[in-house]
């Protein structure tokens, strides 16, 4: 069974919701400096790159 480019960006955007939730909770529970802040900020990214990924798919 291959996987075709629908089924690419789906893990694609669940892999990287995953890690934008791992993100965001490394910066609000392990780090209580400015530190915290730049994870936060990276992992609410990452859930803007899954949420385009998501748009795509059906599109590309």
């Amino acid at each position: 069974m291959g996987m075709n480019k629908n089924t690419v960006l789906a893990w694609a955007t669940f892999v990287m919701i995953i890690v934008g939730l791992s993100l965001i909770a490394l910066g609000a529970f392990r780090y209580d400096d400015v530190a915290g802040w730049g994870f936060a900020a990276v992992g609410i990214g990452f859930f803007a790159i899954a949420w385009v990924f998501n748009a795509l798919k059906g599109r590309v």
